[in-house]
């Protein structure tokens, strides 16, 4: 695939012709077959005089044998690259900018994780070592990092939905593997999110990146809320809270006129707030904690659910 790959991107800078459609194409069967999950992207742009690249809308898929969705969305990827270095078959990156939206965690009935049933994580547990993959080097890579919805299933019937707001900018010198790459992607919003148990954090250290979780409570110390703005009426908010309230957990009051709502979600008691700022404009406001600690993921879990709904419903 490498050799495919490094002939293709050669022959179509010589010709020019057609070269974004088919590179586009390349690069989503390569990158699919390296993660064993479908891949898709909305616009890929090749330049040659500029010596860059520009894709929008990529997005990694889940594996086979979870519900179909997405598992990464990256919505912007900027790349400057060594032409030079495509004649010596390792592609050298200069930049590398990602933007990471959001990650699409799932554990399904059996406790794994839609991300550890990814090939490069399947073939490096197997063999105990990295796999081989298309060697690159990249000098800087700049990575924004949205969110995390992880949908629990593990424990049966209606999945645990916690959403983890990482919302940080980070660097990082000298990549030199796809799978450092692949580690750094997934692993440190997770390891943000103080997720435990990945199988991904042993791709990590085989890949030579010191990717390990810390403790939830200390990334998100003191912050126990969340908040949006809706344009929908004071009805349909409260509805929508009390509805999804009801189906995450147990209600133990509720008080229309005073749009407040509490809730025992996945062991955390929660509050609700609806409140009207306008004939077409609520906003909500959820707060999460258990035995005195915030639940921050909790809480935006249920906000991510109500904006879900309040979508699905327009």
């Amino acid at each position: 695939m490498k050799k495919v790959l490094i002939i293709a991107i050669i022959i179509l800078l010589g010709l020019g012709i057609a070269k974004d459609q088919i590179v586009k194409t390349v690069v989503t069967v390569a990158t699919s077959q390296i993660t064993g999950a479908p891949v898709g992207i909305d616009r890929f742009s090749l330049g040659v005089f500029k010596r860059s690249v520009r894709i929008s809308g990529f997005k990694i898929f889940n594996p086979s044998g979870f519900p179909k969705g997405i598992l990464v969305e990256l919505p912007k990827i900027n790349v400057d690259y060594s032409l030079g270095s495509l004649l010596s078959g390792k592609l050298h990156l200069l930049n590398v900018e990602v933007e990471l939206k959001e990650i699409g965690l799932i554990k399904n009935k059996d406790g794994k994780l839609n991300v550890d049933s990814l090939k490069i994580v399947k073939e490096s547990k197997k063999k105990g070592k990295a796999s081989a993959q298309m060697p690159i080097k990249i000098d800087t890579l700049k990575l924004g990092i949205g969110r995390i919805v992880l949908k629990d299933y593990s424990s049966g019937g209606e999945p645990v939905i916690k959403v983890y707001d990482i919302n940080l900018n980070k660097t990082y010198k000298n990549i030199t593997s796809v799978q450092q790459l692949t580690a750094l992607i997934l692993g440190e919003p997770m390891k943000e999110a103080g997720i435990q148990g990945a199988q991904i954090y042993g791709v990590a250290m085989l890949a030579g990146v010191a990717v390990l979780p810390v403790a939830i409570v200390a990334t998100f110390a003191g912050k126990d809320s969340t908040v949006k703005d809706f344009t929908v009426d004071f009805n349909r908010g409260y509805n929508a809270s009390l509805s999804v309230l009801k189906t995450m957990g147990r209600i133990s009051k509720e008080d229309r006129p005073a749009g407040a709502i509490s809730a025992e979600v996945n062991s955390a008691r929660v509050e609700v707030r609806v409140n009207k700022k306008a004939d077409n404009k609520t906003e909500i406001f959820v707060s999460a904690r258990r035995y005195f600690l915030p639940r921050p993921e909790v809480a935006a879990g249920v906000l991510y659910e109500i904006s879900r709904k309040l979508k699905a419903n327009l």
